[in-house]
């Protein structure tokens, strides 16, 4: 039994230190693709940056120019910014 304490105190260990946080943030990061919406500035994680005309149960469609629209995975989006929200100063 003295044995495995070792084994079962590491495993814990683990747990919070590395699985329950990237659940947390796989977690964050499905409502925020659940909640894009038109007019949206998205990021993809390619680092396309646009903004949402259309959005579809798996896809959205987005304005990377004018007149220029590519349609995206959703699950691709790293970041989405609200309809006029400020850029940061990069």
């Amino acid at each position: 039994m003295i044995s495995v304490f070792p084994l079962l105190l590491v495993f814990v260990i683990f747990y919070f230190l590395l699985i329950r946080p990237q659940q947390r943030r796989m977690k964050q990061h499905q409502a925020m693709v659940q909640a894009v919406k038109k007019n949206d500035v998205a990021v993809t994680a390619g680092g396309v940056i646009g903004k949402v005309t259309k959005v579809d149960e798996h896809e959205i469609e987005m304005e990377i120019a004018q007149g220029v629209r590519v349609k995206v995975v959703k699950g691709t989006l790293s970041e989405v910014r609200p309809h006029g929200a400020k850029p940061a100063n990069d």
